[in-house]
């Protein structure tokens, strides 16, 4: 009864609250909402016996839809905001199904600067920079994909339920978050995976300190590149935490082994405009993942097989990208001055990315690639096309060291209609 009466209590204040920032300043709620989207144009240097609808593949073009994101926002009080993003990933040849999920959808209400509260579906959550990223804004073509640790497992795209707190107060800028991941319906088959159990609460946090200009925490999903428009340096670090989240079997039965997602990380952020018009982004952090003994997880994004792969990479385009240890992950890019090319005003930015990992599972370091020219119309993201070519380690199904790499070739135009 007395946690009821407390609880009560809480929720009046609120709304009295809310009640009273609007008897302050009323505002009319308007609704902006955006559509924008990636599309490739892909070859790929295919792992050893991939098959696509039961036939040897060897190497494969195709064309896909990689991305597509509808956001839809409104300040619907001078206090609450409210958010929604529909949309979706790798619409390709293996399916005629074109769906538009609700990745987001949030309510915010902000005491001040130093305190705003979410709850909702989102991409609100701690560790690093890249976790909660803007995919519209990366400077690598696809990169980094291995912050989205539990992505498609305990998640929805990276998104979670949950509720958190974020603010920033002098250069310092911080959330903390609260997440119930997805149910995990699948047993662990005698190696460490997502536990299929009820899934405890995950708590993470991540606190950057700002050394020029300030960010903007309004999105829960952070620029990857500003390109000449902004000065910032930030030096940031971060946690995860899941008690029971991984397990080497089922975990109902007493013989099991389960085991906590404990991860933190450490990174830092540079975009420097240059006096001659150009400018400098560049990343570097560090990664300390702990899911559990030996946990490895092959990743192929946007993968256009249907099954086979001799190769512990397993089929298609994958390779181990998240596991049980520890990552160093750096990222550099030199824009070019405006320049014209065919007649349009565009900003050329080559750049590149390496993400060297010590998994656990391994015999060898796992080092992947990743080399990107950005062509920006007029220096921005909603017109842009990217040559990217992905460099990536092959490992022996026996051995599990490396015994070569693959390629991986896209042609990718991003539009944004405003």
């Amino acid at each position: 009864m007395k946690i009821l009466k407390n609880s009560l209590l809480i929720v009046v204040l609120l709304i009295s609250t809310i009640t009273l920032g609007q008897e302050r300043k009323k505002i009319k709620p308007t609704v902006n909402w955006n559509l924008r989207g990636q599309i490739w144009l892909r070859y790929s240097d295919l792992n050893e016996g991939s098959i696509i609808n039961n036939e040897l593949t060897n190497s494969f073009a195709d064309v896909s839809i990689r991305r597509l994101r509808i956001p839809i926002s409104s300040q619907i009080t001078p206090n609450v905001f409210l958010y929604s993003i529909l949309g979706g990933n790798n619409y390709n040849f293996r399916t005629k199904e074109f769906p538009l999920e609700v990745l987001d959808l949030y309510v915010e209400y902000t005491f001040n600067r130093a305190l705003e509260v979410g709850i909702g579906k989102s991409g609100w959550q701690g560790l690093n920079r890249w976790n909660i990223r803007s995919n519209k804004t990366l400077m690598g073509l696809d990169s980094p994909l291995f912050t989205l640790n539990t992505v498609e497992k305990a998640d929805d795209i990276g998104r979670l339920l949950g509720i958190w707190f974020k603010g920033q107060f002098g250069k310092i800028d911080y959330r903390l978050v609260f997440n119930r991941p997805l149910l995990v319906n699948t047993a662990p088959n005698n190696e460490v995976n997502f536990a299929n159990n009820r899934p405890r609460i995950k708590t993470s946090s991540y606190v950057k300190y700002q050394f020029f200009e300030h960010e903007s925490n309004k999105s829960a999903y952070q620029t990857g590149t500003y390109v000449q428009d902004k000065k910032v340096f930030n030096i940031g670090a971060g946690f995860q935490f899941q008690e029971k989240a991984m397990s080497d079997g089922d975990a109902s039965l007493a013989i099991t082994n389960l085991y906590d997602i404990k991860h933190w990380a450490v990174d830092s952020f540079l975009n420097l405009p240059l006096v001659n018009n150009a400018a400098i982004t560049a990343y570097l952090g560090y990664y300390d993942y702990q899911f559990g003994k030996n946990y490895i997880r092959n990743v192929g994004a946007n993968n256009p097989t249907t099954g086979g792969g001799t190769d512990f990479n397993r089929a298609g385009v994958a390779f181990p990208m998240i596991g049980t240890g520890t990552t160093w992950y750096m990222q550099f890019g030199y824009a070019f001055p405006k320049d014209k090319i065919l007649g349009h005003s565009v900003v050329v930015q080559p750049n590149i990315a390496i993400q060297l990992s010590n998994w656990d599972a391994l015999n060898d370091p796992m080092t992947v690639y990743d080399f990107t020219v950005n062509f920006l119309m007029n220096g921005k993201h909603d017109n842009k096309i990217s040559l990217g070519y992905q460099h990536r380690p092959i490992f022996d199904a026996t051995t599990i060291q490396q015994k070569g790499y693959k390629g991986m070739a896209v042609l990718q135009y991003q539009f944004s209609l405003k």
